[in-house]
């Protein structure tokens, strides 16, 4: 097995304190539940942290202009999958499904005319959140998306370490001393989209742009970079952004 050393990268914040302070700074009590729960230490080996993967549809890629239309959710450990556990909402976005992204992940406009708001579903979906570690891959969807729609309803965000699979993948492959040297050489560089990175270590192809698909998808994923290049007793803050 080849074990991944940490690479040099600005330091992630101290997480369990950020989310105590934002405990205790909360005004609505969704967000005071969720902010206590709080999350594993630093120092916790990654075998030992509760997990839960998630993924969304939305209906473009700027969390200013676009919103959220399904989110799926998959607790998981690294020895275990809980897909009896697992949540899917179909939401109504705030702004109206363009002919694109209904293509793209095949949500129609008659679905969401009957779907709830994200409003009342935050309640299910911050409790199925809470004190688990959020896997998800390209957190720059997530996190932004995510924050937006809770302060436009609950007039606060919402912040939380994540791991980010497709930033673990960028550590070996873009920013490697290899990636470098392919790069060099004047390759392209390594596709680390979720469905190309699941084939570098042999799990199957799955039909994407389904947010509990996907999120199936990444709790696999992760299971299989830490079996590749980290052991079980990888400290958390050495994977969590």
């Amino acid at each position: 097995m080849a074990i991944l050393r940490p690479a040099l990268r600005r330091a992630s914040p101290d997480w369990p304190a950020y989310l105590a302070d934002r405990a205790a700074r909360r005004r609505h009590p969704l967000l005071v539940d969720y902010f206590t729960a709080g999350c594993p230490a630093a120092e916790t080996p990654i075998a030992e942290v509760p997990m839960v993967a998630m993924d969304m549809e939305t209906t473009g890629l700027d969390a200013r202009r676009h919103a959220i239309v399904s989110i799926g959710l998959v607790p998981f450990s690294l020895s275990r999958i809980r897909l009896a556990e697992r949540r899917y909402w179909v939401v109504r976005p705030s702004r109206p499904l363009s002919r694109e992204s209904v293509t793209y992940h095949h949500i129609t406009h008659s679905e969401v005319a009957a779907a709830p708001d994200l409003e009342a579903v935050l309640p299910d979906l911050l409790e199925a959140l809470a004190g688990r570690l959020a896997v998800v891959h390209y957190r720059h969807i997530e996190r932004p998306f995510l924050n937006e729609a809770v302060r436009a309803r609950l007039g606060e965000g919402i912040r939380f370490p994540m791991i980010d699979t497709m930033s673990l993948e960028a550590r070996i492959h873009r920013q490697s001393l290899w990636a470098r040297f392919r790069r060099w050489l004047g390759r392209p560089p390594v596709s680390i989209r979720l469905q190309n990175s699941r084939a570098r270590y042999g799990l199957p192809a799955y039909q994407g742009h389904h947010a509990l698909t996907d999120a199936l998808a990444t709790a696999e994923l992760l299971q299989a970079q830490i079996a590749a290049h980290y052991t079980p007793e990888t400290p958390v803050g050495q994977l969590w952004s």
